[in-house]
């Protein structure tokens, strides 16, 4: 078992201004075991009762994003639905889901497990095991790799670095980003309030991409690139659902979320893991698990004195009961594919977006 790569880290108060692996190969190397993410949590029983397939809303599903698209309800009726998210207590509802995906209880989870299947219409025969009995914790399932050529890569300079659907994409207006109708959130917001890492951005190019239950919920490489840093960065724990998303101000930069930057042959690139109500961690192959712990205060780590380099296609980190993935590329000839548009459906490898020159 591989140990996990120790970059320095630090405080928001100490911040300073090799070849692809098929999709779903386990990478992630810290505290694993046999292929088991979190031990961690392992070590904690489950509470009852608390069941993760009904507990997960309805509307996390990419049919709700074209209903997003379409939709006309005044915002208020938007600010109203997410009314009792302010009030629900997420960390502790996340914390309990947490402590039950790891759980091994045989039966109980191979139960729970059938039940998300048939709930979401996960497709099983995509899973490089597609037995759900065969999976100790639910955690496993979530997680489940890919059979290999499931998800072959397109001939793009960017390619699709997840399953799910589009929330929105397209330029930066400045340093600002399109949410939903009506919100607008910064790219320094995004990033945990790092005004220069964000400048780099201005004028630059984004897309938000979510994950429903149903998704497979390893995120691999759009590109090639080089680690610079990572910044975990707290914060809420609100759905991030489409009516969520019209109903929340700024959603994507006050929940909690990782911060993930690159440095390739477009220049540097952010991507930024964005947890949610239920999600119950995060994790990411040079480190290993990223939360728990959650300290309450932003924790950087630098990697710029190590040679930390992920080819396009290979994973980069994976969700513990997903959410939404947005990144961020500077200003230059980069055009998304023609094909995209919010609400569309999405699969890992295919193409994202091209430099112009390629397509001219």
């Amino acid at each position: 078992m591989k140990k996990p790569v120790q970059g320095k880290m630090q405080t928001w108060a100490d911040k300073k201004q090799t070849g692809p692996t098929h999709p779903g190969t386990n990478t992630v190397n810290e505290q694993t075991e046999g292929g088991r993410i979190l031990p961690a949590l392992e070590r904690h029983s489950a509470p009852a009762p608390i069941d993760l397939a009904a507990a997960m809303p309805s509307q996390h599903t990419p049919i709700e994003w074209r209903a997003c698209a379409t939709s006309h309800e005044p915002a208020v009726s938007d600010r109203l639905a997410v009314l009792p998210q302010y009030l629900m207590p997420k960390r502790a509802l996340t914390v309990a889901a947490g402590r039950i995906a790891s759980a091994h209880a045989g039966a109980l989870t191979t139960a729970l497990i059938r039940r998300f299947v048939a709930r979401y219409g996960v497709n099983m025969a995509e899973a490089a095991n597609p037995d759900p009995a065969s999976y100790a914790s639910f955690n496993d399932f979530f997680t489940r790799p890919l059979r290999d050529g499931a998800r072959p890569l397109a001939d793009a300079d960017l390619i699709c670095p997840v399953d799910g659907a589009i929330s929105q994409f397209g330029a930066v207006q400045q340093d600002q980003i399109f949410q939903a109708k009506e919100h607008n959130y910064s790219t320094t917001a995004l990033v945990g309030g790092d005004a220069a890492l964000a400048a780099r951005f201005q004028n630059g190019h984004f897309a938000t991409l979510y994950l429903s239950p149903r998704d497979y919920h390893r995120i691999h490489m759009p590109c090639d690139g080089t680690l610079q840093r990572m910044v975990h960065v707290p914060g809420d724990l609100f759905s991030v659902n489409p009516t969520t998303a019209r109903g929340v101000p700024g959603l994507f930069a006050r929940n909690e979320r990782v911060v993930c930057v690159f440095e390739g042959a477009l220049g540097p690139f952010v991507l930024v893991l964005v947890g949610a109500t239920i999600v119950g961690s995060m994790a990411t192959v040079w480190h290993g698990l990223v939360n728990p712990p959650r300290p309450g205060v932003p924790r950087q780590w630098d990697y710029t004195d190590q040679s930390i380099t992920l080819r396009q296609g290979e994973e980069m980190g994976r969700f513990l009961l997903g959410s939404t993935v947005v990144m961020l590329f500077p200003q230059g000839p980069l055009q998304f594919n023609p094909a995209w548009a919010a609400a569309r459906p999405i699969r890992l490898g295919e193409a994202m977006a091209m430099q112009q020159s390629r397509t001219a």
